[in-house]
Formats: structure tokens, sequence, C-alpha cells
């Protein structure tokens, strides 16, 4: 819904054409209502980094989803230019930078693309900056 209102002011957050329009919310639908495991399993953590970890059947099925979505990506970003489908999965990416997640070629060129932003390389300077508050539990399997 705010990505909507927002679209509302400025209608270049979703793609211009129809069909890239529709397919650009229902990814991002997806993003939004979808994995689950990965959540779970690869908690948001922008000052940490835990390679190999998070790593279920479940995880990597969602992680491959991910891949497919990604690996269309009509370069440097998923419709061409940034749109509000970008927005969505940069929480994706951050958690892909944080468990070192490997990816395709194509994949890396477009979350090296969201992790190069300036407003994504602004919230990772934030996030550096906070004390660390988080219980510290194991949460991997």
């Amino acid at each position: 819904a705010i990505l909507e209102y927002l679209a509302e002011r400025k209608p270049a957050l979703w793609p211009a054409d129809a069909a890239e329009r529709a397919r650009a919310r229902s990814i991002s639908a997806e993003m939004h209502a979808g994995f689950p495991n990965l959540r779970r399993h690869m908690c948001m953590n922008i000052r940490r980094r835990h390679p190999g970890k998070g790593r279920t059947p479940e995880v990597l099925a969602e992680i491959r989803r991910v891949v497919e979505i990604w690996s269309e990506c009509r370069g440097p970003f998923l419709f061409g230019a940034f749109t509000a489908a970008d927005a969505m999965y940069a929480p994706v990416v951050l958690r892909f930078r944080t468990y070192e997640v490997e990816l395709p070629p194509a994949c890396r060129a477009y979350a090296d693309a969201v992790l190069a932003l300036p407003a994504l390389q602004e919230w990772i300077r934030d996030a550096e900056r906070e004390a660390e508050s988080l219980p510290q539990f194991d949460l991997y399997v």
C-alpha cells in the first residue's frame, strides 16, 4: 500500500509497460509475503557476517526462487531502471551479503547494483554506527 501511495506521486516507481508493471507488482508481493524460511534462518543483520550459516533445504529452495526472479533482470535493475520491486528486494540483497550467498554472475551484478545505491550505502553506514543490542543466541540450523 505504501508503494502504491508513493507511485501515485512518482509513477516511475513501477515500470511504464503494463505487463512489466504487473510482473513487478507480482514479485514485490511475493517478496512481501513470501520467503519465510529465508527470513527465519537468515535474519537481517547488516553489521555481521555469517558465511555458510542458515542454509536449510527450505532456505536453499527459496534462494533458488530469488535467483530465478533476479535472473530475469533487465539490468542493472530488475526492470532496467530502479523500481519499487528493487526496493522490495534490497533486504534480500543485504541478507545475501551477510550470509555470503553465492550467486550466478547476472544475479551478483544485480546485487552489486543495489548495494551501490547511495540510499543503500547510507542504510549500511547508519546500521554500522548502531550499538549492538541483539541477543546473542544461535538461530542457525
